[in-house]
């Protein structure tokens, strides 16, 4: 537990200045923001906003899924497109039905959006406003007028799940409390006396043009404790010239290999680097906005064999995997012998989405893959990164700026 909260405090320290969260918590907004970067895309801030219209504490809160709101009623068709948004790293809006935590429903107009990192152009967070939808309540249509449901003891109806016109209202012969979380499921099983449902909520235009208003207002903030921390981010793609967005789903699963690699992009001019992992910038000694976008040639040097590089050519113009042993230069301009081994990634429909380069240095003895030989580290890291681009193409594939 003590671990998937420290996850959640680097989330925030690692790129924005210390004072970003008492910024966030002064604006009036109703917001929540995860980590899709973070196993379960869990929420690592919520406004004082969000949490007095959810009822729900903080530490209820962070480092849980947003799904945690959903119930019975939420709309299947609006969560898929959420999760399309997601994969898709594009913004979106929409009404949908959540609950608060003592299970009574209410309507928000919810607005995605995700927060670009200007270093490496991927998505670190996203920021979703919730906004409820406000509407004057009617009458029942059933035969029962809402003046017709029995209070409790304390002379309170069934605890406010009539915020606006579009929630489904519930009255019964006698309510005694209000109802808890776990007996959301169990409205279902009533027999429908006194019960009304809209099928969709529209938001007014005004409380569209507030969310969106919202939305800048917290990428603001975002952006302006992220400078002071000196690691910018952006509320659009901001993705390096000649690189692909790859996803945050793709780079989450790439992020766990531990071996050097960089991905290169066949399908652009001069096939650049459009992903470099952790160990690669560790051997090299280059930051990564310094290697995207760049062809892996920018690692030769004088003394580099030009064989070994016809050598590398004539197997990516015959889309074959090579292994070769070649002569490479750090940033400080030192050499070092890299055991390189080179494949072809296809995606589900056959077609060569990437190059992946595994590079290994002569002699060096780290900790990842101990006791294996070199040829067998290469072909676990070739296949990690096979089985990851196929499951993303099976899916959304990658995000199209």
């Amino acid at each position: 537990m003590e671990s998937q909260l420290a996850l959640m405090d680097q989330s925030f320290n690692s790129r924005y200045s210390s004072l970003v969260r008492e910024a966030l918590d002064d604006l009036p907004d109703s917001f929540t923001i995860t980590d899709p970067c973070i196993s379960g895309h869990p929420i690592v801030f919520a406004s004082r906003e969000f949490l007095k219209i959810s009822h729900y504490s903080k530490d209820e809160v962070i480092g849980r899924n947003a799904r945690m709101f959903q119930g019975p009623e939420t709309n299947r068709k609006s969560v898929m497109e959420i999760r399309e948004a997601i994969r898709e790293e594009r913004t979106i809006q929409l009404s949908l039905l959540n609950y608060r935590k003592d299970g009574t429903p209410f309507w928000m107009l919810f607005h995605l959006s995700p927060v670009f990192s200007m270093e490496d152009g991927r998505v670190i967070h996203f920021v979703a406003v919730q906004l409820p939808i406000a509407r004057k309540s009617k009458g029942f249509t059933s035969g029962f007028g809402r003046n017709d449901c029995n209070f409790g003891e304390a002379g309170s109806r069934l605890p406010e799940i009539v915020f606006g016109s579009c929630r489904k209202e519930v009255c019964m012969d006698s309510v005694k409390q209000s109802v808890p979380l776990w007996t959301r499921g169990s409205f279902q099983n009533l027999d429908n006396r006194g019960l009304e449902v809209e099928e969709s909520c529209e938001a007014s235009a005004l409380e569209k043009q507030k969310a969106a208003t919202s939305i800048n207002n917290i990428l603001s903030v975002l952006t302006h404790y992220s400078e002071l921390a000196g690691k910018l981010v952006c509320g659009k793609s901001c993705n390096l010239s000649g690189t692909n967005s790859l996803g945050s789903s793709l780079i989450v699963s790439l992020g766990r290999i531990k071996q050097s690699f960089v991905l290169t992009d066949p399908q652009s001019p001069d096939m650049p680097i459009v992903y470099a992992n952790d160990a690669f910038l560790k051997l090299t000694g280059y930051a990564r906005h310094e290697v995207l976008g760049k062809n892996c040639r920018f690692l030769n040097g004088p003394d580099t064999d030009a064989k070994v590089i016809c050598q590398i050519r004539e197997s990516i113009q015959t889309e074959q995997a090579c292994t070769v042993c070649i002569l490479n230069y750090r940033k400080d301009e030192s050499s070092f012998w890299n055991h390189l081994h080179i494949s072809p990634v296809r995606n589900a429909s056959g077609k060569i989405a990437f190059y992946v380069g595994v590079q290994i240095e002569e002699g060096c003895k780290n900790g990842w893959g101990r006791g294996l030989r070199p040829e067998m580290r290469q072909l676990g890291v070739v296949g990690a990164v096979k089985v990851a681009v196929r499951s993303l193409s099976m899916g959304a594939g990658p995000s199209k700026s």
